[in-house]
């Protein structure tokens, strides 16, 4: 019998409310058996996103609303998991709306999975990424490479991953990352001293992707 089938739609830049809006979409679609699973790749403008405990999140955004936007940077409140995350250009997200059903059914190994393929492509570039006990994401030493927020209704996932490629690192002063403020935040660019091709680093995104959740 055939596998399970993957949509990958590459979408380049679109605002966090297009994000959602496509989401809420393709989640139903989804849940009523109507499309594949799907994982979008893309980049957001420069937006702060505040998860689910939005309160906590909010006194972890330091930065003014005057100086936001001075900035042109946004500010949404979203229902995924997690703190206060940042986005834009340079940064990849990702959103898988897959179905975990029927056996995948663990937040907890599908956050791992994630986690996982960030941390393979991180090595195919040459340096060591890691888990952190009690924190989410993947990290090169004590910085963040990759972060992750997600939502899961009747089993169908959306929200996901954002993986620093050629990110401006200076937005990051703004908010306290995910609430933790004893660890800093890195990239590609970070780490290799170069810009890095956002699509190369999409494919391995993808074929990665696919390899772990079994496409």
């Amino acid at each position: 019998m055939p596998g399970p089938r993957l949509r990958v739609e590459r979408l380049g830049g679109i605002t966090y409310e297009e994000g959602l809006l496509l989401q809420r979409q393709l989640v139903e679609r989804r849940i009523a058996g109507e499309i594949d699973d799907t994982l979008l790749l893309l980049q957001h403008p420069h937006v702060l996103t505040l998860g689910v405990k939005a309160g906590a999140g909010r006194s972890h955004v330091l930065a003014t609303p005057d100086r936001l936007r001075e900035l042109g940077v946004a500010l949404h409140e979203t229902g995924r998991g997690g703190d206060v995350t940042y986005h834009g250009p340079g940064q990849i997200v990702g959103y898988p709306v897959i179905s975990l059903k029927p056996d995948r059914c663990d937040v907890h190994r599908y956050v791992r999975d994630l986690e996982e393929v960030m941390i393979r492509v991180t090595g195919s570039y040459g340096f060591e990424a890691c888990r952190i006990e009690g924190l989410t994401g993947a990290w090169v030493e004590a910085e963040k490479i990759g972060a992750i927020g997600v939502r899961i209704q009747r089993w169908v996932t959306s929200h996901g991953f954002a993986y620093n490629v050629n990110t401006d690192l200076d937005f990051f002063k703004l908010i306290v990352p995910c609430g933790i403020s004893d660890r800093g935040v890195t990239s590609l660019r970070k780490l290799t001293g170069r810009d890095v091709s956002i699509p190369e680093v999409e494919g391995r995104l993808e074929a990665t992707f696919r390899e772990i959740f079994g496409y």
